[in-house]
């Protein structure tokens, strides 16, 4: 069945659309199951998981980090995936920046956009984003590319809620891109939409959908 959804995923997701497989709390076997089907990113939540899961995967997948990533735990990730999706503040952004200079790469991530009405999520708000960029902070920066923007829609089954979330955090990508003289290159993620939404995270201009439950059923706690 793994492989199976794995493959109706590569077939319906438009071209320029990439995905990543959600496999936090599932085994290895399961990984192995979509890997085999094609898939080469997984997305992991919990430092350690992913961690201990990396040695037990074929060399050529590519980790990105979708939790909230606590600043302790920034020394043991950094330089361990390919992306880390979920940057929440300036704080762990001049961390992971630090952390990818001493252990010498580039940290490729994304900063997280909160539209969403559940005071539990976490991220930047639109217009504090916003004026980051204005102000020009990321060129403070020494071994941290950001790539684009992340974000969650509100957990409903609001469609038109849903909907107009993921146009907000759109907007925020575009609206950076148009700031001008901020010569960004590389900027071009928007990873928005998950099982159950991300054709409308898509509609909206995604670019990166997380897709886990689809794929590989309830999550093993």
């Amino acid at each position: 069945m793994i492989a199976e959804r794995i493959r109706t995923l590569h077939e319906e997701l438009p071209a320029g659309v990439e995905l990543v497989a959600v496999s936090k709390f599932h085994p290895v076997d399961a990984l192995m199951q979509a890997y085999d089907a094609g898939q080469r990113r997984f997305g992991e939540s919990r430092v350690q998981e992913l961690i201990e899961k990396i040695p037990q995967m074929p060399a050529d997948v590519k980790w990105h980090f979708i939790g909230h990533l606590q600043t302790n735990k920034v020394r043991h990730l950094v330089g361990k995936c390919e992306m880390i999706e979920s940057v929440d503040s300036d704080k762990l952004l001049e961390l992971i920046d630090r952390e990818s200079e001493r252990a010498g790469v580039v940290s490729r991530v994304l900063m997280q956009v909160h539209v969403a009405k559940e005071e539990t999520k976490f991220g930047f708000l639109p217009e504090e984003l916003l004026s980051w960029f204005k102000d020009k902070k990321f060129e403070a920066l020494k071994a941290t590319h950001i790539c684009g923007v992340m974000g969650m829609a509100s957990n409903t089954d609001d469609m038109n809620r849903v909907g107009s979330d993921f146009a907000e955090i759109r907007r925020v990508f575009d609206e950076i891109l148009a700031i001008p003289d901020l010569n960004l290159r590389g900027f071009d993620t928007v990873s928005m939409g998950m099982s159950g939404d991300w054709p409308l995270a898509v509609e909206h201009g995604s670019n990166l959908v997380r897709v886990g439950t689809y794929i590989f059923g309830p999550r093993e706690y």
